[in-house]
């Protein structure tokens, strides 16, 4: 489905620092393929953006090999403005590249994050009763207990690979308990989940992506219907026995909902965790703060979505033609929103390129905006303010041991790998705080994650 390009030899950690909106590292707008995964491994990324967003903001990208030109917005204004825009603007041939450029998307009408109109209201609405304060209140506690318990066994080892570890084992199962996914089924949905979104290696192709998909698909069908005969309070149940004007929902609405769940969230939240790791080793001044409680975790979770931003971009197709910043979309282009681009905008955000747990107002963009906002949001924030607290109270020394490996993706930024030492704080009743050491110039690959393979 997407280009595939060679997997780099040394991915760089993190959001790596930007030289500014003219350094000599930043290339030229019309240089840039935003359908190849590579460039999202390159160094100069943050600077990249900085570049779009001062010399081309509404950018033409140029054709590539089987996929037409499409259009690039880097600013926070327009990224928010074409997302609430429903009425020139559709998901209904797709949201992403990687089925933007190829024309449809075949879960159009049936999924809810392609579907617009009166019947994305009514499925969304439909879904939201599983999103109740009454039936996430467990949810919410068993992600609590889980990140703690999980953090509280990595302690012991003091050094572990904090994805394949840690991260990889509390999204998946946070959106099974919403879902009443058996545990045992949960570990293979993490694979067939990843080789959907990413590759790590041009070993890895298209087939095995639309494979793991139809297993996913056929998963669920199975499991709903399941659920028709013994529903319960999860949120396939209510897919599987809800009606909309009186009459059930397809086999395919129930399926790719299902399938979207476990997509969004999955990926996004522990991509996130796992930046924050990143991002609190390479700010010491941060981790200080966090750990000694000067800033709030709600507001820091804020601003770990924001400088994570794991899914990088969305898109809509023109239903009209539309002027943004005195240039023409034209009825049927492509257009993509980068939510990556958006959260670093210097018109939005002060001193965007600095890591601050303490920035208010933090208008980001990781969940989307408007109609279409992510579904799963809250436990989105659950995830990652719960692993803040639990490095906040458990945590003192932190480092990390290499360089974290990247994901081989254009929609999703986060990694496969990320070699850590965690200590418990010191016993001598101070914050447990110690320098945090920079990573070395090689990575450890001798371990791979679920998410290789993609």
């Amino acid at each position: 489905m997407r280009p595939i390009a060679p997997q780099p030899t040394d991915a760089e950690s993190d959001r790596p620092p930007a030289p500014g909106p003219h350094g000599p590292q930043a290339p030229h707008p019309d240089s840039v393929d935003l359908t190849d995964p590579l460039t999202f491994t390159r160094p100069e990324l943050r600077a990249m953006w900085a570049r779009f967003r001062a010399e081309s903001p509404v950018h033409r990208h140029r054709a590539t090999p089987g996929a037409p030109p499409f259009w690039v917005l880097s600013r926070h204004a327009d990224v928010v403005a074409v997302y609430r825009d429903d009425k020139r603007f559709t998901s209904e041939r797709g949201n992403v590249l990687a089925t933007l450029l190829q024309g449809e998307d075949s879960a159009s009408g049936k999924m809810l994050a392609v579907t617009d109109g009166p019947r994305h209201r009514e499925i969304r609405n439909l879904m939201l009763k599983s999103f109740s304060p009454r039936v996430l209140a467990p949810v919410v506690e068993g992600v609590n207990r889980r990140t703690v318990a999980l953090l509280d066994e990595a302690l012991e080892r003091g050094a572990f690979d904090f994805v394949v570890d840690l991260a990889d084992h509390i999204p998946i199962n946070t959106i099974g308990d919403l879902m009443g996914v058996p545990v045992a089924d949960r570990e293979q949905l993490v694979h067939w989940n990843t080789m959907t979104l990413s590759r790590t290696s041009a070993e890895h192709g298209a087939e095995e992506e639309w494979l793991a998909r139809n297993e996913i698909l056929l998963y669920f069908s199975e499991l709903a219907a399941k659920r028709r005969r013994d529903p319960g309070e999860d949120v396939i149940s209510a897919l599987a026995t809800g009606t909309v004007d009186g009459r059930p929902l397809t086999e395919d609405e129930i399926v790719f909902n299902c399938y979207s769940l476990i997509l969004g969230g999955d990926e996004s939240s522990r991509m996130s965790s796992v930046g924050a790791v990143i991002a609190l080793a390479e700010h010491p001044d941060q981790w200080k703060a966090l750990k000694e409680g000067l800033v709030d975790t709600a507001t820091a979770t804020e601003e770990v979505l924001r400088w994570t931003t794991p899914a990088m971009h969305f898109g809509r197709r023109a239903l009209t033609d539309v002027e943004i910043r005195g240039r023409t979309i034209a009825s049927g282009d492509v257009v993509t929103l980068w939510n990556s681009s958006a959260n670093f905008d210097e018109e939005v955000f002060a001193d965007p390129e600095r890591f601050d747990l303490a920035r208010t107002p933090n208008k980001h963009v990781a969940f989307g905006h408007g109609p279409h906002f992510c579904i799963g949001a809250f436990l989105g924030r659950t995830h990652v303010e719960a692993m803040l607290r639990a490095l906040q109270d458990k945590a003192g020394h932190l480092e990390l041991l290499g360089r974290p490996r990247l994901l081989h993706s254009n929609f999703v930024y986060g990694y496969t790998s990320l070699p850590v030492r965690i200590d418990r704080p010191a016993a001598s009743g101070t914050s447990g705080i110690s320098p945090v050491s920079a990573p070395p110039a090689t990575v450890d690959r001798t371990r791979e994650s679920a998410t290789d393979g993609k």
